[in-house]
């Protein structure tokens, strides 16, 4: 049996996210606003998908979000280093304009959405072919009826959407990113059906606009008044 619905759901904010630093493995922690967008998310996403299995990459930001979402369903999170972030090697930490200045020609290939030469990256072709081995592999775990939330990261996770769609993710672009804790939702096709995942839903979240849900849980709070 394999299990019937399969949501990706991206980690919350970080400080290196918050900085647009490209944060690859380096194993950076939720900040105050990714910590809430987790629970906030955990919250959303309990009220359509009650998972029987919660796998997660061993990445601390990946793994507490897992756990804000786990601990309503009082299921352990089983990690996962197969749902890591790409590598991005010697561009980790670095922001893009960092990346461009040090390495225009690499900058340029990436941009277009090829493997940058030379500076260690991971290939996409790589990341996707581990993402859906262990996707695929945790989902036949599973009877038909289930449903397995994976906690991976925003690359890691456009990767695998386009690897389960039969697509190949070296030169096949068009599944854009999702947000900190938001989602993908993939619903398994009939036996026989090729690609034999479909994609239901993507970039799903709690139901904030995009503003407040990056500004964080205070973003409402009036500013203190000043002393005269």
């Amino acid at each position: 049996m394999v299990a019937r619905t399969v949501v990706l759901l991206r980690h919350g904010r970080t400080a290196y996210n918050a900085a647009l630093r490209l944060q690859g493995q380096i194993d950076i922690p939720l900040d105050e606003v990714g910590r809430w967008q987790a629970e906030e998310g955990a919250s959303a996403l309990i009220a359509s998908h009650r998972a029987a299995k919660v796998v997660s990459s061993d990445l601390t930001r990946a793994a507490d979000t897992a756990g804000a979402y786990a601990r309503l369903l009082d299921v352990p999170v089983e990690p996962d280093v197969r749902l890591r972030e790409r590598s991005f090697g010697d561009w980790e930490g670095l922001t893009g304009e960092e990346i461009a200045a040090g390495w225009p020609e690499q900058h340029a290939q990436w941009r277009r959405g090829a493997d940058p030469d030379g500076v260690g990256a991971e290939a996409k072709a790589v990341v996707a072919e581990r993402m859906v081995t262990a996707v695929r592999e945790h989902a036949e775990a599973l009877d038909g009826d289930a449903c397995l939330v994976v906690v991976s990261h925003g690359a890691a996770i456009s990767l695998a959407v386009t690897g389960l769609l039969g697509l190949d993710a070296s030169t096949w672009r068009g599944v854009a990113g999702v947000h900190n804790v938001h989602w993908s939702h993939l619903h398994r096709s009939a036996p026989g059906a090729v690609p034999d995942w479909r994609l239901v839903a993507h970039n799903v979240g709690a139901g904030y606009p995009l503003d407040r849900w990056q500004a964080g849980p205070h973003a409402d709070l009036e500013p203190e008044p000043k002393s005269a």
